[in-house]
């Protein structure tokens, strides 16, 4: 069977409309049954930037094997070469996206991993740990503050705010400009959705000023929070540029934020449409309930690699320079590893979601806030909340790599 067997003409797995509609799922369990590493053609447009190398299009990788592999594999597997994002809202030059490999995700080994050893002194378990108390307490007041208010969008009440005030805290960012990382995150992924104004240029330079500003303010006077631990020299290890700092913060403000806000909020819906889930929850509490809620919401649908070798993989040979987007989507959802991949269910175990990105190099830096984060919130929720419910169908973003939902009407009380 070849591909154009199992996908239709000209489908492409990350066309914003597609994914507007629905995760394409019926097409992922056809190719991984029948073509599990199927050649995709894109428009000039969308592979704009990347090297000639990379040819017309990507490979899709869409078994939980294969994506786990490469996810693995750095020595064959770059990030650097063209980033990890497989497709822009507009067309993109070859030095834009070099520019980007300043941002962590972007990064091979060493650089990767001195960068990492740098960053990741504010997500050490100890440092998660010491939010536990205050994540709770924010936690109870959003829900009974949205409860207060009877109805409303459960993204932007609930779902939103304990990861922004998370970020908030971790960085020193002042909690009542916290609604400005929502504005510029938002903003970050304009040109794709029509209902979210704005340039996803201008919002960058908004927050790497913004960056920038905090980075000088704590040189002068360092405190006890992330942005003095980051850009000081600390055992021996240098602190961040200006500019790594500057794009940490956007990657935190995105990837913190859009991804634990969708995660939580298809978990919601989930548990929506799952009632006897939501029991069970209120009633027992599973810890097994965090990655259910990941593998089933799985916000980035799919970041790329691209070969540094010739490369072998599910018996498919890759060229130096193809890409290959691991689509964790398809992958947390493969009937080889998970049984009844379509039922949602917060008693699954094991469960080796994929949803922080494969167990390589670039497993989510912040996985264990992420974890804390939809603990806590739909630890709030049962107990403060426990009768939420939806009155009105989700509406999705429009984009071609997050899982994301814009809006949520729900009643907090019956």
């Amino acid at each position: 069977m070849t591909a154009t067997d199992v996908l239709p003409t000209g489908f492409d797995f990350t066309d914003p409309d597609v994914n507007h509609q629905a995760i394409p799922h019926d097409e992922f369990r056809a190719a991984r049954q029948h073509h599990p590493i199927v050649w995709v053609e894109q428009d000039a447009t969308w592979r704009s930037g990347f090297t000639e190398e990379s040819g017309t299009g990507y490979y899709a990788v869409t078994r939980h094997e294969h994506v786990a592999a490469i996810s693995k594999d750095s020595r064959n597997w770059s990030t650097y070469e063209n980033g990890a994002i497989i497709r822009f809202p507009t067309e993109m030059a070859r030095e834009q996206i070099e520019l980007q490999r300043v941002i962590l995700i972007n990064q091979d080994p060493p650089e990767h991993t001195a960068t990492r050893q740098i960053v990741s002194r504010g997500f050490t378990p100890r440092s998660i740990a010491e939010l536990e108390e205050t994540m709770v307490k924010r936690a109870a007041q959003i829900v009974n503050d949205a409860k207060g208010r009877g109805t409303g969008n459960f993204v932007e009440d609930v779902a939103a705010e304990l990861p922004l005030q998370a970020i908030a805290d971790l960085i020193g960012v002042p909690q009542e400009d916290r609604h400005k990382l929502f504005d510029w995150s938002n903003q970050m992924l304009a040109g794709e959705d029509p209902d979210y104004a704005g340039n996803n240029d201008v919002a960058a330079a908004e927050i790497l000023g913004y960056s920038m500003m905090l980075a000088a303010e704590r040189q002068a006077n360092p405190r006890d929070d992330l942005i003095t631990k980051l850009i000081n020299a600390h055992k021996g290890e240098r602190g961040l540029t200006d500019d790594e700092f500057g794009y940490f913060v956007i990657l935190l403000t995105v990837a913190g934020n859009e991804t634990t806000r969708n995660a939580i909020t298809h978990g919601m819906n989930a548990f929506f449409d799952n009632p006897e889930q939501w029991e069970i929850w209120k009633r027992d509490r599973p810890a097994t309930m965090v990655d259910e809620v990941v593998r089933w919401a799985t916000p980035v649908s799919v970041f790329q690699r691209t070969a540094l070798d010739d490369v072998e993989v599910g018996g498919v040979q890759f060229t130096k320079g193809q890409r290959a987007a691991l689509f964790y989507a398809s992958a947390n959802f493969d009937e080889d590893v998970f049984e009844d991949p379509f039922t949602f269910d917060i008693l699954r175990d094991p469960n080796p979601q994929l949803g922080f990105g494969g167990h390589g190099a670039h497993y989510c830096l912040g996985a264990n806030l992420a974890r804390q984060e939809i603990r806590v919130i739909f630890d709030a929720l049962a107990d403060h909340a426990p009768d939420i419910s939806r009155v009105a169908p989700p509406s999705r973003l429009r984009h071609s790599w997050v899982n994301g939902i814009k809006d949520l009407q729900v009643s907090y009380a019956r």
